[in-house]
């Protein structure tokens, strides 16, 4: 078993504490995403758990050994980067094999272990090659076959993707989750600013800002019922609408939360109106933005193609109870 447990974990730099409290169990199997704005703790967290930094108080376990204090060879992760870190003067093979020769192991088993790695990530036509003479794609494949190689307890993905098009951001995270499935006794844990991604592949998502977690939950928990203003804003694409002041209405909460795909819009007497300032027509939805006044125009996500143009004055409703009340506090309030 491969079980990530963390326990308490506080991560300081003298007086500034970065993490605090930080309490997680990620199964064997289970594929965890750390999401959240920049700063917000996310890599400094993943580098505890690889012992890149030191934990300044807290536990952390491995498949039921505590690691706290144990030194990042040994611990039994692997970790992919943002850059790939190939040695550029090596064949994919070579690449791929390094920490195996580092480990004196025989040239069959390097070769069998390597090969297998290859099939997995359809790297197999490419392993005499050199890193320029691979695309972005294949060369984040080979990062993570050579960390496949090492037959990791947990694998650590650090922004893995970030440098990619989008294109092929699509085409790896199809592979990287088919690669989860494949290897169920392997905890994985992936850092990422874009939500998109953590919201297609993780089982559950962490949600931390300024050192603290917000909520943990899979992706539809967090979309449908977020425990905090913070995880409402943060969590779907485009954002949840927000309304405040006047704009609440009847409504007994300091902020009303609507997704666009949850307004309607009304011939009239909708619960709200506004000015359309702009359209946008994607084939099988519309996007409609709709000036009241603040900072930021409503976004009503519409099936189909919408004919409804900028200077019109709109009429929209919330649809049934898809909405979400939150208090002063950002904290959600009964419906």
């Amino acid at each position: 078993m491969a079980d990530v447990k963390i326990t308490n974990l506080f991560k300081r730099y003298g007086a500034v504490e970065v993490l605090k409290n930080i309490n997680l169990e990620v199964r064997s199997g289970e594929f965890v995403a750390f999401v959240g704005p920049s700063g917000c703790g996310k890599s400094t967290l993943l580098r505890c758990i690889s012992g890149l930094e030191e934990i300044t108080d807290g536990t952390l376990e491995i498949g039921g050994v505590d690691v706290t204090d144990v030194g990042p060879s040994k611990r039994g992760i692997a970790m992919v980067f943002q850059s790939y870190a190939l040695y550029p003067h090596m064949t994919v093979y070579d690449n791929m094999a390094y920490s195996l020769k580092l480990q004196k192991l025989p040239k069959e088993q390097i070769a069998a272990m390597v090969h297998a790695a290859a099939e997995k990530l359809q790297l197999t036509p490419y392993l005499k090659r050199h890193p320029r003479a691979l695309s972005g794609g294949q060369r984040q494949r080979v990062a993570i076959g050579r960390a496949i190689v090492r037959n990791p307890k947990v694998f650590l993905f650090d922004e893995p993707l970030s440098n990619l098009d989008a294109a092929l951001r699509v085409q790896m995270r199809m592979e990287i989750a088919q690669l989860n499935r494949n290897l169920t006794d392997t905890a994985m844990i992936y850092v990422t600013h874009d939500q998109v991604e953590a919201m297609t592949m993780a089982d559950r998502i962490v949600v931390l800002r300024d050192g603290v977690v917000q909520q943990i939950g899979t992706p539809m928990e967090l979309y449908e019922n977020p425990q905090t203003l913070f995880v409402a804003q943060f969590i779907g694409s485009p954002e949840m609408n927000f309304m405040t002041g006047k704009n609440t209405g009847s409504f007994k909460a300091t902020t009303v939360g609507v997704r666009p795909e949850h307004l309607s819009v009304e011939s009239s007497g909708g619960v709200w109106s506004g000015t359309v300032v702009h359209s946008e027509n994607l084939g099988p939805d519309s996007y409609v933005y709709v000036d009241m006044g603040a900072a930021k125009p409503i976004i009503i996500r519409q099936s189909g193609k919408s004919d409804v143009r900028a200077g019109q004055s709109l009429s929209f409703s919330p649809k049934g109870n898809n909405y979400h009340l939150f208090d002063a506090n950002g904290l959600p309030v009964a419906l």
